[in-house]
């Protein structure tokens, strides 16, 4: 039996699949397969038991498709699913290697913009003596799963990390922007220069699942209108290296090339709160996930 297919409840209606993944928790439907719904405000809230209460029981096997999930909160879907009979195929320590940078970024190091970064939770940390464990120059400030790159000159960029004052200003303003969503703790980035315009041929999404590349995509915050047609892949074979090393199922490696030519793994994620790019095909992703062993 193939796996069932989580999606995130419509907060209004919560007998029908978020608009955001409608599309997809259809496709599902139309390929034999089963979907069930979860509540996230009631996750985030940390009431797992509601969130949980219309995923039948006896539901075997489940992948989660849906809204990014803090660490803590995915523990306790885990554990109420299991309850339930409905077991997430992601682990939360699998998940967590692969949605929270200092998971993955040993395995990607060679291929990705050096990183430094605090312990989760401390927040009242040197963040100049962290800065000197990166070279000077530019670079970005970040929690363990997201920037604020739309604030960039205000909570994001920073020209000189070597410059105390300046990393001092756009950290505090990051960490007061994000405030109880802050993931983890501080992550300091050197800053690359990547090609623009952003288009399907300077920056992909890859979809890897159990190590293999599965699907390329546009990245979701790219233009909204593409070519719909497969996007050409740069060479991979390092990048499955560090993915194989890594060691969970279902996981997205974010792709830009560099000024230079170089094609730089940006980001990391777990395949399960990775959006997609509106353009991609909606029936894409459920085949992979129905297609999958449990």
């Amino acid at each position: 039996m193939p796996p069932t297919v989580l999606y995130c409840a419509d907060p209004l209606h919560d007998r029908r699949a978020d608009g955001h993944f409608a599309a997809e928790a259809r496709e599902v439907r139309a390929q034999g397969g089963t979907r069930a719904l979860v509540d996230h405000d009631a996750l985030l809230r940390g009431d797992a038991q509601r969130a949980v209460a219309h995923v039948p029981e006896g539901s075997g096997p489940c992948w989660y498709r849906g809204w990014m999930i803090p660490v803590d909160r995915y523990r306790d879907l885990a554990r109420e699913l299991a309850r339930r009979g409905a077991p997430l195929i992601v682990t939360p320590d699998r998940y967590r290697a692969a949605h929270e940078l200092p998971g993955w970024y040993r395995e990607f190091a060679e291929l990705t913009p050096a990183g430094a970064w605090t312990e989760e939770g401390a927040l009242g940390v040197d963040v100049a003596a962290l800065a000197r464990r990166l070279p000077p120059g530019p670079g970005i400030v970040k929690d363990y799963v997201k920037s604020r790159k739309h604030e960039w000159d205000e909570a994001c960029y920073v020209p000189d990390l070597h410059d105390p004052a300046e990393l001092a200003r756009v950290v505090g303003r990051f960490t007061e922007l994000q405030g109880e969503w802050l993931a983890g703790g501080i992550v300091l980035r050197a800053f690359e220069s990547y090609e623009k315009p952003v288009s399907a041929a300077t920056e992909l999404r890859v979809w890897w699942l159990d190590g293999a590349p599965r699907l390329v995509t546009a990245h979701p915050d790219g233009p909204a209108a593409h070519d719909p047609d497969p996007v050409p892949a740069p060479e991979l074979a390092r990048i499955a290296d560090a993915v194989a090393r890594l060691g969970c199922r279902f996981v997205t490696t974010d792709l830009a090339r560099r000024t230079d030519g170089v094609w730089r793994v940006v980001e990391v994620g777990d395949g399960q709160v990775s959006d997609a790019h509106p353009a991609t095909d909606p029936g894409l992703l459920p085949s992979l996930l129905l297609g999958a062993r449990p």
